[in-house]
């Protein structure tokens, strides 16, 4: 359906990426490679962008999805980009390793789902203070 549709759109540009993002954003707080930190935060803005239309244009729906079905959507999007960045963040990091690499993508994840109008699936907090929303 269209809803299912812009959903998983929203979920494209609010979830996926954002463990990249977040990485990145991690050498931005260390003062590290200042061109990719500089285009990161281009990139990430037009994303959150993209997913605040998706948001926007799913509340103007009249038959938006039941809460499992939008959950289930959800929680694809999640685990792809769990198992993304924990592949290509094999290392544990200085204050960033796997376990609150997913703990943030759980916390994008209930956000997106509240903008959409849904609850909340994970309960997760922000664990990263450098990505503020």
């Amino acid at each position: 359906s269209f809803a299912e549709r812009i959903v998983a759109f929203a979920c494209v540009e609010g979830i996926l990426f954002s463990g990249s993002f977040c990485a990145i954003y991690w050498l931005k707080k260390r003062g590290l490679m200042p061109g990719l930190t500089f285009s990161n935060e281009l990139i990430s803005r037009d994303e959150g962008l993209h997913a605040e239309f998706a948001c926007l244009v799913y509340s103007m729906l009249q038959n938006r999805l039941p809460d499992d079905v939008a959950h289930d959507i959800v929680r694809g999007a999640v685990e792809a980009e769990r198992t993304f960045i924990c592949d290509a963040l094999p290392c544990d990091l200085i204050g960033m390793n796997s376990e609150l690499m997913t703990r943030y993508i759980e916390f994008v994840a209930d956000r997106l789902l509240s903008a959409l109008g849904h609850p909340k699936l994970f309960g997760a907090s922000n664990p990263f203070d450098w990505m503020e929303l």
